[in-house]
């Protein structure tokens, strides 16, 4: 018996996280610091993903993947994440981008871009602009109509995966008058006429990961380009970012188990007027606060995922995985700072790089203020 929860996984489920839980210790968690203090995009590691099939664990056994369930996928990020949080971030971007084409491709769409995903290839989601975040019918960017398809103009940013992906789903407007109903999905071409990639961001944590932004100067999209329906856009991100915010609460357990698991052989090494510290109470009932925060998350993260495997609706479920997992995790990582103390503000210091790391997870898929929001309404609605 552990002090933590445990989800009871399948036998699929069980493979996949074993093999991440073997790939973590032999081959991410060896690298994780040097990633860190390189900033550099590790691709050894996207081979592996290719080598193993991890590459392709979103994608369906009919277009060459491995077909996993949500279940399984968040068992594997939790294992990658706990031991390099960048890796975890890169393998649930690449994720994300394919979750639209899966939710509104046509099936030539799907074999198009779907099968290569297994070979290493990333499609990114580009919905982020200067001013439109959280609000994400405010963006700006434009589809022209130009003959039969359109020119798109704009700029996006903050792209996970940016300049490392092949292919691009950008949202644009398609009718400016419209609002929230006039943004349609585009498949983009990396190497497209008008497609540029001047900036890769310098990041506070998660700095193996490659984030960019995309500017789009008359790029040509024809009507095969169009994802979805037109004028229906939004919707699809929204509906991929339901999705993506419980592949973000995995994230979230596997730094939260990362800094509670040092946090613990700390408190129990270090000892402090001749005590081991973990008997001082004001660390060891924090401990126990965390250990009990991060079994709930648990439930919630792996429950939202069961809702998703299982046709039910994951809109609230994964809102409040990512909202509380996020939040769990930087109250972990704020104690293992603490426990080691000083040597925990520096670096090579693991604590130091989670503490990082960890921040982001409060800000991306939707802050922690839209998660509350998105709950929010959804309680007047109820009531």
């Amino acid at each position: 018996m552990t002090v933590l929860w445990e989800p009871v996984l399948d036998d699929e489920a069980t493979h996949w996280r074993d093999l991440a839980r073997k790939l973590a210790t032999e081959r991410f968690a060896p690298l994780a610091e040097e990633l860190d203090r390189e900033q550099r995009y590790p691709d050894e590691h996207i081979a592996t993903f290719v080598e193993t099939g991890l590459s392709g664990m979103l994608v369906p056994a009919e277009y060459g993947g491995a077909g996993l369930s949500m279940t399984a996928i968040c068992a594997v990020i939790e294992e990658i994440s706990a031991a390099c949080a960048s890796t975890g971030a890169i393998l649930a971007a690449h994720t994300l981008g394919a979750v639209p084409v899966r939710l509104a491709g046509t099936e030539a769409q799907r074999r198009d871009v779907l099968g290569p995903l297994t070979g290493g290839t990333a499609i990114s989601f580009a919905l982020t602009e200067e001013g439109a975040g959280s609000d994400a019918a405010a963006l700006r960017s434009r589809a022209e109509a130009d003959g039969e398809g359109y020119r798109l103009y704009g700029e996006k940013i903050y792209i996970g995966n940016g300049s490392v992906s092949s292919r691009y789903v950008v949202f644009a407007k398609t009718d400016p008058d419209a609002g929230a109903r006039g943004i349609t999905a585009f498949i983009v071409d990396a190497d497209a006429p008008g497609v540029t990639i001047d900036r890769i961001e310098d990041k506070m944590g998660i700095r193996g990961t490659r984030t960019s932004n995309l500017k789009l100067d008359g790029v040509r999209a024809g009507v095969d380009a169009v994802l979805g329906e037109v004028g229906r856009g939004l919707k699809l991100a929204l509906r991929t970012l339901d999705l993506g915010r419980v592949s973000v609460a995995a994230q979230g357990l596997g730094l939260a188990l990362a800094a509670y698991r040092l946090a613990a052989a700390e408190a129990v090494r270090r000892r402090t007027f001749g005590t081991p510290l973990i008997e001082n109470q004001g660390i060891g009932f924090r401990l126990a606060d965390v250990a009990v925060e991060l079994s709930a998350a648990r439930m919630l993260t792996y429950e939202a995922a069961r809702a998703y495997d299982a046709g039910e609706p994951v809109s609230m479920p994964g809102a409040m995985a990512k909202l509380y997992t996020s939040e769990v995790a930087h109250r972990a990582v704020d104690l293992a700072v603490q426990v080691f103390g000083g040597a925990g503000f520096c670096k090579p210091c693991p604590a130091e790089r989670l503490y990082r790391d960890q921040r982001v997870l409060e800000i991306y898929e939707g802050s922690s203020e839209i998660q509350r929001l998105v709950l929010s309404r959804a309680i007047a609605a109820e009531a």
